[in-house]
């Protein structure tokens, strides 16, 4: 009864006309898992947003390999191992909801909980994830530059 109501939570999420069978007759994304520490840093490296109970990190790794690679992680300050296993999961279940719709190819995702990630509303959490996706997937124009002026020495003109 629980699956039933979080595949209808998350079918809700993700806006009208999206049905779980739907999404996945669609997937030509292909997702795999992140294990390795090495992986983890290297995206660490890489863009992030932040956005509720989770953070997302993103690393686009230019080597002509189509395949999402996505990691879950949860350090000691979300909680005990039992609080931190429940964060990943529900990170893993959103992710997975979420990944092959708005994933770009080519890329490797960290997504890191938060102290409330265990605890958040499902429909928050998605919302959360599908944010931060949505913005890392959208290219960000360069920083510009304040323009090169002299700081005056004093307020006298």
């Amino acid at each position: 009864m629980g699956r039933a109501n979080d595949e209808d939570r998350s079918s809700k999420a993700l806006g009208p006309g999206f049905r779980r069978d739907e999404r996945l007759m669609d997937q030509s994304l292909k997702i795999e898992r992140m294990t390795s520490r090495p992986q983890f840093l290297a995206a660490a490296k890489g863009v992030s947003e932040a956005r509720g109970a989770v953070v997302v990190q993103r690393l686009e790794r230019q080597d002509g390999d189509p395949v999402v690679r996505l990691g879950f992680t949860a350090t000691r300050k979300v909680g005990g191992a039992v609080i931190r296993n429940r964060a990943k999961r529900r990170l893993r279940e959103a992710a997975r909801a979420l990944a092959p719709l708005l994933a770009v190819s080519g890329s490797d995702y960290v997504f890191v909980a938060r102290a409330g990630t265990a605890d958040r509303p499902w429909d928050r959490l998605l919302d959360d994830v599908k944010s931060a996706l949505t913005r890392l997937a959208t290219p960000r124009p360069a920083p510009r530059r304040a323009p090169n002026t002299p700081a005056s020495a004093g307020q006298d003109s």
